[in-house]
């Protein structure tokens, strides 16, 4: 049986967050670039997010700069568009990763400029004045269009980042009906690129916009993918409709930062690889997008940067994604798959290429001798002592945490 097309993998530069690399030397950086996109020793990614911009300021750090800081006069005012070719760095790290050869940028507001919304800021929720949507679209097209003469294609556009969630930094409310509404706005005006909704801070909180939007045909019309986090609500079950849908944003809770593959944590490797087999084999998704490639602090981003020592450090959280990311290219298609040992749970996917790939990952309390992988076959594993290490095709896969992986040589 034959079930969701993949479109990728990938993480989020938002919040200004490839500005850390800068302090990095150009070999760390590379470093850095290789374990994100590298399809031979990093994880290949294959998506990138970038966080659209609403504040009229960069300053302190974590501010993502508007580009259309101050109100033009109105929403029927001429625009008075400002791009400095940059973006929070976010320019340079979608540029380095299309030398690795990714092509699918999905860009995505948290909020429109605070002079378009009725609490008169880009944070703290608040949502946009009826007489700003068009406007308002016309900004999120403009974005689009800064990229395009960076010769950046920006091919994903979400409008809306949960939407049901007030937080102190950039943020903007919408309904379900509210959305389904815009859609309407902005689908006309940003014909060039497909259009995602709505993000919301959970999967089951996103059902009511995808029902929404469902439910009204033109605003379904416009809309390509479904999107929807896993913060108040996990993955349980697939989105309603028949488009595609990424799980697109998600990290784990916590307050230290975390490199092991299996500590009981809920902030380690396994936790993320069992995440995503959720995702994959339960909700059917075409798109897994981790939170942050990287950060500074206590981060639970794939990697740590320390810009004031320069010098980085990586999680298993990294390998974990990348056992997936490195080996399910855009285009793979999931199969059906089953096994009759309940610890183990496997998906399996078939690559455009003809090459096929088996997730294996062991939730029980002892190894499992696995000998599914056949002649001609390279198997991969990632526990506590390995990360994506070429194995032997007929192993022990390793407990509590581990996993493997196969494809044909």
């Amino acid at each position: 049986m034959r079930y969701q097309e993949m479109d990728g993998f990938g993480v989020s530069t938002a919040f200004r967050r490839g500005e850390l690399l800068r302090n990095l030397s150009t070999a760390q950086q590379n470093d850095v670039f290789r374990l994100w996109f590298d399809r031979e020793t990093g994880a290949g990614l294959s998506i990138l997010r970038l966080g659209i911009g609403a504040s009229p300021t960069g300053s302190p750090y974590d501010k993502m700069v508007s580009i259309q800081p101050q109100n033009p006069g109105g929403p029927d005012a001429p625009p008075r568009y400002v791009w400095d070719g940059d973006d929070g760095a976010q320019v340079w790290t979608a540029k380095v990763a299309q030398s690795y050869g990714i092509k699918r940028f999905y860009a995505n507001a948290w909020s429109a400029p605070g002079y378009m919304k009725d609490n008169g800021s880009e944070n703290n929720g608040g949502t946009l004045k009826p007489e700003w949507r068009a406007a308002y679209a016309r900004y999120l097209a403009q974005y689009t269009k800064f990229y395009a003469q960076e010769g950046i294609k920006i091919t994903d556009l979400g409008f809306t980042n949960e939407p049901d969630y007030t937080s102190t930094y950039e943020s903007m409310r919408f309904t379900p009906a509210q959305a389904a509404a815009f859609v309407k706005v902005l689908g006309p005006i940003a014909t060039d690129v497909k259009l995602a909704c709505c993000d919301a801070f959970g999967w089951d909180q996103a059902k009511a916009y995808t029902n929404a939007i469902e439910a009204d045909p033109e605003a379904r019309r416009w809309v390509s993918t479904y999107t929807g986090h896993t913060y108040a609500s996990q993955i349980t079950s697939p989105q309603p409709g028949n488009k595609r849908t990424w799980m697109s944003e998600w990290g784990p809770d916590g307050s230290t930062w975390n490199e092991s593959w299996y500590d009981g944590s809920s902030q380690d490797g396994f936790t993320v690889a069992q995440a995503i087999h959720q995702a994959l084999t339960v909700g059917n998704v075409s798109g897994y997008l981790f939170w942050l490639g990287g950060s500074s602090g206590a981060t639970r981003a794939l990697i740590q940067i320390d810009p004031a020592a320069r010098t980085y450090r990586v999680s298993k959280r990294l390998w974990a994604m990348a056992a997936y990311s490195r080996f399910i290219r855009p285009g793979a298609v999931r199969l059906g798959t089953s096994t009759g040992n309940s610890s183990l749970k496997v998906s399996a996917f078939l690559n455009s290429d003809g090459s096929k790939v088996v997730e294996v990952l062991n939730t029980g309390t002892s190894a499992v001798t696995w000998d599914g992988l056949q002649g001609g076959t390279t198997a991969y594993v990632t526990d506590n002592s390995n990360s994506l290490t070429r194995a032997p095709r007929s192993r022990a896969v390793p407990s509590p945490s581990g996993r493997a992986r196969s494809r044909p040589s």
